[in-house]
């Protein structure tokens, strides 16, 4: 079989959703269906194949996307390869799902029927389009008291803005689930108490019943796919093969959705979505080619394994057999013993060992083609977004865009002779989780550990003591401020003048500052005649970004644009470095005369209380300097969604257990800054 037609066979994708949706019980579900396992395991008992380690399974969340292989033949296709990463559903992970979207050629997005689209629904949903992965959707938990189908699909119209296809209609409902109509196959499937479904033909009545419902599936999905319509304006059946073709093309164009519906604990659903997941997903080869730079500027590269070899390295982990670093490879084939050029380290890289990952086991292989994602054991100084490439021949591609982490916790060693473990795990963990940082407190000296909010610093701090056997004291919260410019400043002059005791240092710069809305940071420059050679506005540039890490206010300056007009050199005593530091000094004057309002981060916080407990949560949110956007009644039980600032939230599952005897449970995500209001 030709490399082309392996492609063909070839689906990478992703389970994406909302925390407690199922993601994690569908994939072992997955796993069970295709014959990768042979028991299944349960999020409850700490027992599942993706969520291996031991936090995980403590907490019963996922925390690191897992990867796992298996492998599919829907009706009489031949065997498709099925790599699946099972992603985080908790915000403070986002990471995880960031860079496996930003691999993966298509996703399953799974909704609770009982809950429906909840905040990080929105959330992984919107990362997904931004990375034009096409996605199916499956309605999870069909079998639970208050589930319902018509409820999602309204949902993911009106709050993702989607267009969804439903490809069925379920039988029955909460505990009396027991079916599926299928409206491409014009056939019913039955499960029994053990999940083994059985699959007729539509029975004359079922015909008379379903045709309609499938005639308005055949009519919407041929409003956005030419073929199917020119064959729905001839007045023909549409046979199901007819319908599928269709469904995948306007699937892979983002047209539209396909949704399904299941019971993933109860196994009600899997063998449908594993045909939906070949069916209407993207091989490899019906992505977009990858665009690459090498010295001569941009290059296309489609997904051939005979092609220049094109890698992203987008996940590190550390595991028992050592660090453990994931590549996806859009170009070429990488084998064992070749040696790659990398976008990070100017020494290059060797490739000594080459596995497959299932979970937390690997299996060698002795090369990969483009298309596949594998793993290079070994790498000790490998860092996440870096491209791997021929040494003949040196690509880059985008990097992967992690998002800036919002809440630091003060660290301290409780022994001195743990300064050097603690030290190497965080380090470790750095390497791994790009949204963790560590730094050290100006002030104090103590070292300061940055992530995406409570729970994901909980369990970076609990990992060094599991894994690193230290222990560490955590201090008060931190929250990350950013300033930005109140006004326009013009013609700021910044200028460096030695020119007496030794070699002399001349650079004068002029710099217009003016505010930004969208909270970037943008560096012009519209100096005419030569004034600044150009290789002095680029140290200019470093300079000004430099002096932006720290404002008046002692934060981050953000929103503004930094226009060099002006300056001036010296013949013998200008040079790189002096134009660095009027740089510095320019951009320190600007913002002393322009002055700064200070930013905080915002929080959207999603509120599931008791209705005769609103007044209270409302109240609460208000104390907390919070606003409230909306409340949806949902029958003896609302959602209060608001917005609130991340600083004034420390604690606040705590809190709201107390406030409402338990009953309630909330979730956040950063939404972006706002400017910090007097109290």
């Amino acid at each position: 079989m030709n490399t082309q037609n392996t492609l063909n066979l070839r689906r990478n994708l992703g389970i994406i959703a909302h925390i407690d949706a199922g993601k994690t019980t569908l994939t072992e579900r997955l796993l069970w269906k295709t014959g990768e396992i042979h028991r299944v395991g349960e999020v409850h008992d700490g027992a599942t194949t993706t969520d291996f380690s031991a936090i995980e399974r403590e907490r019963g969340i996922t925390i690191g996307a897992a990867a796992v292989q298996a492998h599919w033949a829907p009706r009489d296709q031949p065997l498709h390869h099925l790599t699946l990463i099972d992603t985080p559903g908790h915000i403070d992970f986002a990471i995880e799902v960031e860079r496996s979207l930003r691999v993966l050629d298509g996703a399953v997005a799974v909704f609770s029927a009982v809950d429906g689209v909840q905040p990080q629904s929105e959330t992984v949903w919107h990362q997904a389009r931004r990375h034009g992965v096409p996605l199916i959707a499956f309605v999870n938990k069909m079998d639970r008291i208050g589930a319902s189908f018509e409820r999602v699909l309204d949902q993911l119209q009106d709050k993702l803005q989607a267009r969804p296809w439903a490809l069925g209609v379920p039988i029955g409902a909460e505990a009396a689930f027991t079916g599926w109509v299928d409206l491409v196959d014009r056939s019913v499937v039955r499960w029994d108490e053990a999940g083994t479904p059985t699959r007729t033909g539509w029975s004359p009545d079922e015909h008379a019943q379903w045709e309609p419902e499938r005639a308005r599936l055949v009519e919407s999905v041929a409003d956005h796919d030419e073929l199917l319509a020119d064959l729905w304006l001839g007045g023909g059946d549409i046979g199901a093969p007819a319908l599928r073709a269709a469904l995948r093309r306007a699937t892979l164009a983002g047209a539209g959705v396909p949704v399904l519906a299941g019971a993933a604990f109860k196994s009600k659903g899997i063998e449908t979505l594993l045909d939906a997941i070949v069916d209407y997903l993207p091989a490899p080869e019906d992505r977009p080619a990858v665009v690459a730079e090498d010295a001569q500027g941009e290059v296309v590269l489609p997904p051939e394994a005979t092609g220049p070899l094109a890698a992203l390295l987008f996940k590190i982990t550390h595991q028992h057999h050592g660090a453990l670093s994931f590549v996806r490879l859009y170009s070429g084939t990488l084998r064992v013993g070749d040696t790659l050029a990398s976008s990070q380290h100017p020494q290059g890289r060797r490739v000594s060992r080459l596995v497959r990952v299932q979970a937390d086991q690997t299996h060698d292989i002795q090369q990969g083609v483009a298309g596949d994602i594998v793993a290079v054991l070994g790498w000790k100084d490998a860092v996440s977004g870096e491209t791997l490439s021929a040494p003949t021949h040196p690509l880059r591609l985008d990097a992967i865009q992690a998002q800036q982490a919002v809440l630091a916790w003060r660290l301290t060693a409780e022994k001195a002779s743990d300064l050097i473990r603690i030290s190497q795990g965080l380090a470790s963990l750095a390497q791994e989780d790009p949204s963790f940082r560590v730094g050290t407190d100006a002030d104090t000296g103590e070292t300061l550990v940055w992530g995406m909010g409570e729970l994901h610093l909980e369990v970076m701090v609990e990992r060094l003591r599991t894994e690193w056997n230290v222990n560490v004291r955590t201090g008060a919260p931190r929250v990350a401020y950013q300033e930005t410019p109140k006004q326009v400043v013009r013609a700021v002059e910044g200028k460096v003048v030695k020119q007496t005791g030794g070699s002399g240092q001349f650079a004068r710069v002029v710099i217009d500052v003016t505010p930004r809305d969208d909270g970037e940071v943008g560096f012009e420059d519209r100096t005419v005649g030569g004034v600044i050679p150009r290789g002095f506005v680029a140290a200019v540039e470093k300079g000004v970004r430099a002096a932006l890490s720290e404002g008046p206010q002692g934060h981050p300056v953000v929103g503004l644009t930094v226009t060099l007009t002006d300056g001036q050199t010296h013949a013998k005593d200008s040079s790189a470095m002096a134009f660095h530091r009027a740089g510095v000094e320019a951009v320190k004057a600007a913002l002393a005369q322009a002055g700064t309002r200070l930013l905080e981060p915002v929080m959207e916080i999603a509120i599931h209380v008791p209705s005769v407990h609103v007044g209270d949560v409302v109240g609460d949110l208000n104390r907390r300097h919070g606003r409230v956007s909306s409340i949806d009644d949902l029958g003896g039980r609302a959602e209060v969604v608001g917005l609130a600032p991340l600083a004034q939230l420390s604690g606040y599952t705590t809190a709201l257990r107390s406030l409402t005897q338990g009953r309630a449970s909330s979730d956040m995500r950063f939404t972006g800054y706002e400017e910090v209001q007097a109290a």
